[in-house]
């Protein structure tokens, strides 16, 4: 689907992929309609907007609340007209430590964020998206959801829940007007740990050490792209399209890989 003149709703939009993903949108001549849990975040991406501003519209929303993901369903297509496709992004990560040190507080917030927030907001927005001539649901899943790392075990399995949850979809679509992605982001330069609500910089810096971060709105790019040519998987940055191909050759080596380099995160 092509995002000129759409009306695209992209959550996790004040900050990081989010925020440039909206304004990548902007640029592409697409109206934008921007959630967060953080308002001041929100306004801060707004104000990035320049002579696009009157093309992006921000609500504060917790993609975990059903009810105030279903109410803003239809509260959406207020300022704009009806919803043309929709961008789940908004993610958090875990603490970098091992299952069995991971409470179930934080178990239980990782899977609502990353799996139920998405699934929420596909529930809310597919009846709307099966209305249009065209649309696209694109579900952003990580490398670590084909891929074991260590000290994410949780974020990996709720990642590996929505690359399933949007293959699942995708073939249930396939007849109708709606197309569906699943991303696969490696390492992008975001500040997502900060967002996740963890004090643990020196743990991110480790975790990223040797590794080539790819910039926020290069990520954007890539994933516009593959949302533009229909495409079934994204693999954003070249780590990602690696350990893809790895992982598919041979699993147990790929996963060894990542536990070495990720090993100081652990220590």
């Amino acid at each position: 689907m092509k995002v000129k003149d759409k009306v695209i709703v992209v959550t996790g939009a004040g900050s990081g992929m989010g925020r440039a993903l909206t304004l990548q949108l902007l640029s592409m001549n697409a109206k934008v309609i921007s959630i967060d849990v953080n308002d001041a975040s929100l306004q801060e991406t707004a104000s990035l907007a320049g002579d696009k501003r009157a093309a992006i519209k921000t609500f504060v929303v917790d993609i975990t609340n059903r009810e105030a993901v279903i109410q803003f369903s239809k509260d959406a297509a207020t300022p704009f007209g009806p919803v043309d496709g929709v961008i789940n992004n908004a993610g958090i990560i875990q603490p970098f430590v091992k299952l069995n040190d991971l409470s179930f507080d934080k178990i239980e917030r990782v899977m609502n964020v990353n799996f139920y927030g998405t699934l929420n907001m596909i529930k809310a927005f597919l009846p709307q998206l099966l209305t249009r001539q065209e649309a696209h649901i694109v579900n952003i899943s990580s490398m670590g959801g084909f891929l074991p790392v260590p000290g994410q075990t949780i974020y990996g399995a709720s990642k590996a829940a929505v690359k399933l949850l949007t293959e699942g979809l995708f073939v249930e679509l396939e007849s109708t007007n709606v197309r569906v992605t699943a991303v696969f982001p490696g390492a992008v330069n975001t500040n997502i740990t900060k967002n996740s609500g963890l004090q643990s910089p020196g743990q991110q810096a480790d975790a990223g050490k040797g590794m080539k971060v790819l910039s926020a709105s290069k990520a954007a790019q890539i994933i516009i792209d593959g949302m533009e040519a229909n495409r079934y998987h994204v693999m954003v940055g070249n780590d990602a399209k690696f350990m893809n191909y790895f992982s598919r050759l041979n699993p147990k080596a790929a996963a060894g890989l990542i536990s070495r380099k990720m090993k100081s995160t652990l220590s």
